[in-house]
């Protein structure tokens, strides 16, 4: 089954299985965090349980950028360590194209760091290619 994150509740139920992906977010934080970046930025939170457990869960956003028109931008992406190879992600992945189609956007992007090659694996073989180099400083 899946669902858009909507209440607190359900915010919360996505935690554990973010966290894995996101450490540097304290437990207590992430609550607030979400519903802020919701209000103000747009974010978006689903996730795909199985037997009532949060088994993957995606943040996303919507956004126009001049080169390539309206997209969904997917922040996070994670699927529990404990359900990999299981299927959940390819779900996930799946709904977030669908998602992508039913609001007008031309394509899905995500970014993914350099030293998740599992990842990498999943996301080539669900036909995803690397199009560009992410480059930040921090300030």
């Amino acid at each position: 089954m899946l669902i858009k994150a909507l209440t607190d509740e359900q915010i919360l139920a996505t935690r554990d299985v973010m966290l894995q992906l996101r450490p540097a977010i304290t437990p207590d934080a992430y609550l607030p965090t979400v519903r802020r970046m919701m209000e103000t930025d747009g974010y978006h939170l689903a996730a795909v349980l199985d037997q009532g457990v949060v088994r993957a869960v995606a943040g996303y956003r919507f956004m126009e950028m001049l080169y390539c028109g309206r997209i969904l931008s997917v922040d996070d992406l994670n699927t529990d360590d404990q359900s990999r190879s299981s299927g959940f992600g390819k779900l996930l992945l799946d709904w977030l194209k669908n998602e992508a189609r039913e609001h007008t956007c031309g394509e899905l992007h995500l970014d993914s760091g350099t030293h998740r090659e599992q990842a990498h694996r999943f996301y080539f073989r669900e036909r995803l290619t690397i199009t560009a180099y992410h480059f930040r400083v921090r300030l």
